[in-house]
């Protein structure tokens, strides 16, 4: 007999295997109707606040990512994490899994790790990832994306976290390659890790704070912040803490994460239709009107995938 399909309360009250089994849902019920309907729950329901991490591959997300889950943890908060991994050439499969790269109590039930394959995406998100953050930041206090890395195309996390975090390493140049790509106008926090490398830390610092003053915020928007962080040692990341706590202070106060969050929903639903239909398809629908008449993304998703559906069968077949 097949297991029922589950509530958003079924999930909150049934811990890590509820919440596993949801998300393996994702990947099994694509396109169907309950499964929409959970997301769409999800979303509308959706108490927890997503922190994105992202930057260039070595810089430390993974470590700063362990530090955060702790300090969060600490403070009684509950955490989920979304690590999306590079892609094996050969499975499809996450390369690296969360096992190797993020360090947490298995018994503790306020926590809960999902490693995903970025696969052939180039935005820096796994195609089920974004669904994955809707379940889970109406599951705990905080979510974290790790993303694979950023790069002029690798844009994605904006568009599934509520506080963008860019970490650059010391040393390595990312100030100058960032600004070229336009990269600055994306974070909303800029963490310069390894701050113990002592002067090289400090000119990382000076170099990404000159780039910040090229992007263009207008004065009632925010300026993003940039916080010097060691997660080795632990320097620098209250500040952190603080400086992520007073973007979601801000958003909340200006009514910018209601908008931020409505422009991410729209974004998700024409995302869709492009991967699946390409510009020419996505051009032929009217996604905000579908948005508005389905009441969440994922329910005018799928409404608008059928559409597409029977039109390509009727072209086909005359």
């Amino acid at each position: 007999m097949a297991r029922p399909f589950p509530s958003l309360d079924d999930i909150r009250a049934g811990g890590k295997p509820a919440l596993a089994r949801a998300l393996s849902l994702i990947e099994t019920a694509d396109g169907t109707e309950p499964l929409a309907a959970l997301l769409d729950e999800a979303a509308r329901r959706a108490d927890g606040l997503v922190l994105g991490i992202t930057g260039p591959p070595g810089v430390g997300k993974s470590t700063l990512t362990n530090a955060l889950i702790r300090r969060h943890r600490e403070a009684g908060r509950t955490v989920g994490v979304i690590a999306v991994d590079p892609s094996s050439r050969f499975t499809g499969g996450a390369l690296l899994g969360d096992r190797t790269r993020l360090r947490t109590d298995p018994d503790d039930t306020g926590t809960f790790v999902r490693s995903m394959a970025a696969r052939d995406r180039l935005g820096g998100l796994s195609d089920h990832a974004v669904a994955a953050v809707v379940l889970m930041r109406a599951a705990f206090d905080r979510v974290i994306v790790e993303s694979v890395g950023i790069g002029q195309s690798e844009a994605d996390i904006a568009f599934a976290a509520d506080t963008v975090l860019l970490c650059i390493q010391p040393g390595s140049g990312d100030s100058l390659q960032f600004m070229k790509a336009g990269v600055m106008e994306l974070p909303d926090v800029v963490a310069v890790t390894k701050a113990d490398m002592g002067e090289t830390a400090r000119r990382a610092r000076a170099d990404v704070e000159g780039a910040l003053t090229l992007a263009h915020t207008a004065a009632d928007e925010w300026r993003a912040r940039v916080v010097s962080v060691s997660s080795a040692s632990g320097e620098g990341l209250e500040a952190l803490e603080a400086a992520v706590a007073e973007h979601a202070a801000w958003t909340l106060e200006h009514g910018r994460l209601g908008q931020r969050r409505a422009a991410q929903a729209r974004h998700w639903v024409e995302d869709a239709i492009r991967l699946r239909y390409g510009q020419r398809g996505l051009a032929t629908v009217d996604a905000a009107a579908a948005l508005a008449d389905a009441g969440g993304p994922f329910e005018a998703t799928r409404r608008l995938a059928q559409s597409l559906e029977r039109r390509l069968t009727v072209a086909v077949a005359d």
